[in-house]
């Protein structure tokens, strides 16, 4: 018997195991919660300790998702300080990331966020501060993050086969967020929010293109944007349209972010002075000079890059910096593209970076 409790107290004295790490989610309105809660339920590296909701038909469905034996709360910082999660998720509105990281940052907790990391420029500039000074990590969510399309295409342009990397041209969008109807009601309604979403199919949209721009070719020097409204009956407050032009030295960028599309687009070119990349979320193509494309071999990533929880729990258990497209410094810098594309937008005029 001493020898089973001396053996007890030796494995909790253990630093808990990658699938051990508990993970709380802080609401539940987001349209990407469903695909990341049934992951996290089907043997994602991570726990789901904890749900802080207070929409019916939203716990309904977590529930109906799996989530039955999930406690649910009404107020999330009591949740934090019950369940003591070492990550939350946040799917909340983006003009309350900021709130999420002030209550996780000093109880120490990781965080997760859907891209964008912020609402506003000033809002990303205080989560970042608030970040380092609690030693937390926050990590943005995006879909292509996890892409071997996406490595494959900056690995083939890194290596100088189409010349220097000079002009980026990307389409991101689809066919508009849904209806203010059933579950997709919570998203519709703040992502169609100026205030809560930080625009419309910009920020949506345009923080793809913007990461995009920064992971190739760094700041750029100036952004100039323009936007439409073309369907102001579903959506009055906001643009469902956008364009950037990003300006550097010794190139430019493309970038059109659109609720108006007429099927899905994720996609980037990238050009040389001799060929150009193309990459999907399935495909990466060659073109060189006249020749016709060609597809290039797309590696499989590594086991950690598999998706957010499990890059996430990598980082925390052997003390790595989260890194790359998802890092808090590339994505304070993605909010500020989008802050000057506002500006853009407001005045008629090109906007310099970096911004004061």
């Amino acid at each position: 018997m001493k020898k089973t409790i001396a053996l007890m107290l030796c494995l909790a004295a253990l630093p808990l195991a990658a699938q051990d790490y508990k993970i709380a989610f802080i609401g539940l309105g987001h349209s990407h919660t469903w695909g990341h809660l049934t992951r996290i339920l089907q043997g994602a590296p991570v726990r789901l300790a904890g749900i802080a909701e207070t929409a019916p038909e939203l716990i309904a469905e977590a529930k109906r998702r799996g989530a039955t034996d999930v406690p649910i709360y009404a107020d999330y910082k009591k949740m934090l300080d019950e369940v003591k999660p070492d990550i939350v998720w946040g799917f909340v509105e983006n003009n309350r990331h900021l709130e999420v990281v002030q209550a996780c940052a000093p109880r120490k907790i990781h965080v997760i966020f859907e891209k964008p990391l912020a609402s506003t420029y000033k809002d990303a500039l205080v989560i970042r501060a608030l970040a380092q000074k609690s030693g937390i990590q926050v990590m943005t969510n995006y879909q292509m993050a996890w892409w071997p399309t996406n490595y494959a295409a900056k690995a083939k342009a890194d290596s100088g086969e189409i010349g220097k990397v000079w002009r980026m041209r990307g389409i991101v969008g689809h066919g508009g967020p849904g209806k203010p109807a059933g579950l997709n009601r919570h998203f519709f309604l703040w992502l169609t929010d100026p205030v809560q979403n930080g625009a419309g199919a910009l920020m949506d949209f345009g923080c793809y293109n913007a990461l995009w721009a920064l992971w190739y070719k760094g700041q750029p020097q100036t952004v100039y944007a323009a936007a439409n409204q073309l369907r102001p009956e579903e959506f009055p407050k906001v643009e469902d349209a956008s364009v950037m032009v990003l300006t550097y030295k010794d190139g430019m960028g493309i970038f059109e972010g659109s609720w108006d599309l007429p099927r899905g687009f994720q996609d980037l070119e990238v050009f040389g002075r001799t060929g150009s990349v193309y990459m999907t979320g399935s495909d990466v193509t060659l073109r060189k000079g006249k020749d016709p494309e060609a597809k290039i071999d797309v590696p499989a990533l590594s086991p950690e890059m598999a998706g957010p929880t499990q890059y996430l729990t990598y980082c925390i258990k052997n003390k790595k910096p989260v890194e790359g497209l998802v890092a808090l410094d590339i994505n304070v810098g993605v909010v500020e593209i989008i802050e000057a594309a506002k500006m853009s937008i407001r005045t008629g005029r090109a906007v310099a970076l970096p911004l004061r």
